[in-house]
């Protein structure tokens, strides 16, 4: 059985997120769900707005990955009243990476998606490059000053 993905966001990025996922995983549309939760949404207009949407996309008895944008912040907190009811896992922090690995492995069973989730999210957080301008030293490397020993 396919794992549906919730993502439960700050708005706009759900909406962002999920787009630029189906970029990559076209066929994925009816398993990504995206719920952007406006600033001044009280928190239960958005839990309603939830399982409305769960309800509509196969019910309330699949088993959901519900991916949040920052722990401690409403989404956050909504997302956690909606798993208690669901057979269903939450990680906050949700990135691109994060996002494009749960697709691709949401077949497997909701354990181990928690757990391919959170390493696609860290892995996708690198350093790819450095201004040359940060990493010069005061002199050049040739200056044979007496004056500037390293030690």
């Amino acid at each position: 059985m396919t794992t549906r993905i919730l993502l439960l966001t700050h708005a706009p990025l759900a909406s962002a997120l999920r787009e630029c996922a189906l970029h990559v995983f076209a066929d994925s549309a009816d398993d990504v769900l995206a719920l952007d939760v406006p600033a001044q949404e009280p928190p239960e207009s958005t839990l309603q707005r939830a399982r409305e949407m769960l309800e509509a996309h196969g019910g309330m008895s699949l088993p959901t990955l519900v991916l949040t944008d920052l722990f401690g912040a409403t989404p956050c907190n909504v997302a956690q009243r909606l798993v208690a009811q669901l057979p269903a896992r939450l990680v906050a922090g949700v990135n691109l990476p994060m996002l494009l690995r749960s697709i691709g492995y949401r077949q497997e069973a909701l354990d181990a998606l928690v757990s391919r989730a959170m390493v696609g999210g860290s892995q996708g957080v690198m350093q790819v490059a450095s201004s040359s301008l940060q990493n010069q030293s005061a002199r050049p490397s040739h200056d044979q000053d007496s004056y500037h020993h390293q030690q």
